[in-house]
């Protein structure tokens, strides 16, 4: 299996929409997504990706094999922390536990350092999620640390964890 990251297309949405439509990827994400996630849902979001500044939002679509599996993204900060960015992704089930999404994080991470004025970047999965943090050291990120008490996802007030990746790391 090959894992590339790319711009997204309109005609991405129905995958969009198929993969955000489980239950146990949203489980993992913020809130704001609706449930079930709808094709119209997906050609907005991907409209509002392609019509952002390319110097804040770096968006594009996870591909396995040619075949939409997920999407990454990096998002810069404001005011004193305009060169910080941070980093969200999700990934279809069907791909969990392969190696994807690491590659992908590899991927955008490069793509901004490269392209951009950006000196770190950081993600705050949440502490329980196992699987997403072992994404974050596998693809060169250190813990930070432990953010206690720091979210509240259905119902429950969750820790979560903060992970950094800076240029110099690279």
């Amino acid at each position: 299996m090959v894992c590339k990251i790319r711009e997204w297309k309109l005609s991405d949405a129905a995958d969009l929409a198929l993969i955000l439509s489980n239950k146990k990827i949203l489980d993992n994400l913020r809130d704001g997504l609706p449930y079930p996630y709808t094709e119209q849902d997906g050609i907005d979001y991907i409209s509002a990706m392609l019509a952002a500044k390319r110097e804040e939002t770096f968006a594009f679509a996870v591909t396995v094999d040619g075949k939409v599996a997920g999407s990454i993204g990096v998002f810069r900060q404001e005011n004193i922390h305009r060169q910080t960015a941070e980093l969200g992704y999700y990934l279809a089930q069907e791909y969990w536990g392969k190696g994807m999404m690491t590659e992908a994080v590899k991927q955008i991470c490069s793509y901004v350092f490269e392209k951009s004025d950006i000196l770190r970047i950081y993600a705050e999965p949440f502490a329980y999620n196992r699987p997403s943090c072992r994404v974050l050291e596998k693809a060169g990120f250190r813990c930070e640390g432990t953010l206690r008490s720091n979210a509240v996802k259905n119902g429950k007030v969750l820790d979560m964890k903060m992970y950094s990746l800076l240029k110099e790391d690279r």
